[in-house]
């Protein structure tokens, strides 16, 4: 049997959602790998797919890279979080601690890592939109409720939460992109980052 002949019958055992999937997480894997750069013949061959069906599927490559922006990035983004972040009946410190382990866990992926500091080399707009959503939707809410923990005067702006944000990314890129050892479990530094953080503004930290 013929390499197209195994390519065609592939094709006819997947639906058209999981062909789709295919292609997204192939493409995911791929621009990790040689960034966004990349081009979809190159794709097409590690697939093992023409370049014709990838564009069955996505218009243009810009098209794909939106729906490796979508996966990689926006479905990740957990509902559950902005509720997390403002619910005052567990303190402030839980509620950041808690926050940043779930988020890690999500992010710290060799492809989410990756992705992100292409992207951000080639000047796309995937970051910008990245960080505006996470800024409106967890970073903000998150620098809010601090305020009102805070005792004293002193309170954080945008500035000392995107400090304490990219921090904790930073051990994601340490591991991920520089690729230096780093330690396997990420819990002690988060912990001890959100504790840094949180007692610059006098808020006690305890679970």
């Amino acid at each position: 049997m013929t390499k197209s002949e195994t390519s065609s019958g592939d094709r006819k055992r997947l639906s058209p959602e999981e062909r789709r999937a295919m292609i997204i997480a192939g493409a995911t894997a791929y621009f990790s790998e040689v960034g966004l750069e990349g081009n979809t013949r190159e794709l097409s061959k590690r697939l093992g797919v023409t370049q014709s069906l990838i564009f069955n599927y996505f218009n243009t490559k810009t098209d794909l890279i939106e729906a490796v922006y979508r996966a990689v990035y926006l479905d990740r983004i957990s509902p559950d979080w902005p509720a997390l972040i403002g619910d005052r009946s567990r303190s402030i410190h839980e509620r950041t601690l808690t926050f940043y382990r779930e988020y890690t866990q999500a992010i710290f992926s060799y492809e989410w890592m990756r992705i992100f500091m292409f992207s951000g080399l080639a000047g796309a707009e995937l970051n910008r939109r990245y960080l505006e959503f996470v800024s409106g939707l967890l970073l903000r809410p998150l620098m809010e409720e601090v305020c009102l923990a805070a005792p004293g005067p002193e309170k954080p702006e945008m500035e000392d939460i995107w400090n304490l944000h990219g921090g904790i990314v930073y051990i994601g890129i340490r591991r991920y992109v520089y690729q230096v050892p780093c330690p396997d479990d990420s819990e002690p530094e988060i912990r001890a980052a959100v504790g840094r953080f949180l007692s610059a503004f006098d808020i006690p930290c305890r679970d």
